[in-house]
């Protein structure tokens, strides 16, 4: 079942955050555009890989009017841990959520049961809390955050201009087609 434009269900969970220790709710989502990156578990090996791709692309993510949140079933005192024991995560300035209850690795679909960590998901969701966009990859694949911000600006594109498509690896400033009969078997 595709969670494309499915709502994001009301939550609360703790997050590590700017050397502070706070609580994040739907409400503080809605509002501007955000990811929702889920990764299975601090102190491990492709994650710190992937959180620092986010921080070095999370300048152009706050520019584009996008929130963004690491997710993992980590509790935020051992994401204040990481912070502490690594310069790689100590970097971090997003909002590291924390999810030992499983809530939203499960209304997200990413939850491995058996292990009580989360699959490598990575959702996009817009201002109303719908997801727009979403790509699950298995725990050895590390994924890419410039391609986060372009799939990002795409689907805000589209939120704005809906009698339009953005074509495969459209960018912004790039041209983008017009849905019609006389495109079809034209391209």
């Amino acid at each position: 079942m595709s969670l494309i434009n499915k709502q994001v269900e009301d939550f609360k969970v703790q997050a590590y955050h700017a050397g502070e220790f706070k609580e994040v709710t739907l409400d503080d989502v809605k509002g501007k555009w955000a990811v929702f990156f889920f990764y299975p578990a601090d102190f491990s090996f492709v994650c710190p890989t992937e959180l620092a791709d986010l921080q070095d692309n999370y300048e152009t993510f706050k520019e584009i009017g996008c929130e963004v949140y690491s997710v993992s079933t980590d509790t935020h005192f051992s994401h204040k841990g990481w912070a502490d024991a690594t310069d790689t995560i100590g970097k971090i300035q997003y909002p590291m959520l924390a999810d030992p209850a499983n809530v939203l690795s499960r209304q997200f679909g990413v939850l491995i049961e058996e292990d009580g960590l989360a699959l490598r998901g990575t959702f996009i969701v817009n201002p109303e809390g719908q997801i727009k966009a979403y790509e699950v990859n298995d725990l050895g694949i590390g994924r890419n955050a410039e391609e986060l911000v372009r799939k990002v600006q795409a689907a805000q594109f589209v939120a704005e201009h809906g009698d339009k498509v953005c074509p495969a690896k459209w960018t912004p400033g790039e041209a983008t087609l017009e849905p019609s009969l006389d495109l079809v078997g034209k391209l």
